[in-house]
């Protein structure tokens, strides 16, 4: 099995909304209720640069099985080495150890592109994506309760967080 993590390129955005939108109907992993279209993504593809704020694609034995995102934590220049990490699989990949691979690559890349923070917002159910990123070290620096409404319950939202290096 191949594996590599690799720039996303605009063709790639109709198979990252898709993965994306696998997530909704669960009501685990975002915040969004409808899934969304190309169109409407295409701004967020575009603020993302591989200079800083990447958005890269895995790629599996030749196929897009999900993405990595990394954005502005906080509009402000004192925060510009801190970045919000989403990570998004492919259901058929879930469980298979490809979240695993994705955090083991962040070092390396995080040194690339100058970040040295990276925080997670998490879902308290979201219990798979809270052990992944503990399995790496990351840890709980916040925590804001019942501040979403998912299908018709409350959600908590975890802060997870990681230095790489000051």
């Amino acid at each position: 099995m191949s594996r590599e993590l690799r720039q996303a390129a605009m063709s790639d955005l109709p198979v990252i909304v898709d993965i994306y939108n696998q997530t909704i109907p669960g009501h685990q992993v975002t915040a969004d209720l409808k899934p969304v279209t190309v169109s409407q993504r295409r701004d967020w593809f575009l603020a993302h640069s591989p200079e800083h704020y990447p958005l890269w694609v895995i790629v599996q034995d030749d196929l897009v099985v999900g993405w990595v995102s990394l954005s502005p934590f906080y509009g402000r220049a004192a925060y510009a080495k801190t970045a919000e990490i989403s990570v998004y699989l492919d259901r058929t990949v879930q469980g298979q150890g490809v979240g695993s691979w994705v955090l083991t690559q962040l070092p390396t890349e995080l040194v690339e592109v100058g970040l040295t923070t990276l925080v997670a917002f998490i879902f308290s159910s979201n219990l798979p994506s809270i052990k992944l990123f503990k399995k790496f070290d990351y840890q709980q620096w916040g925590f804001l309760p019942a501040v979403a409404e998912l299908a018709g319950h409350p959600n908590d939202l975890v802060i997870l967080g990681r230095h790489y290096s000051h």
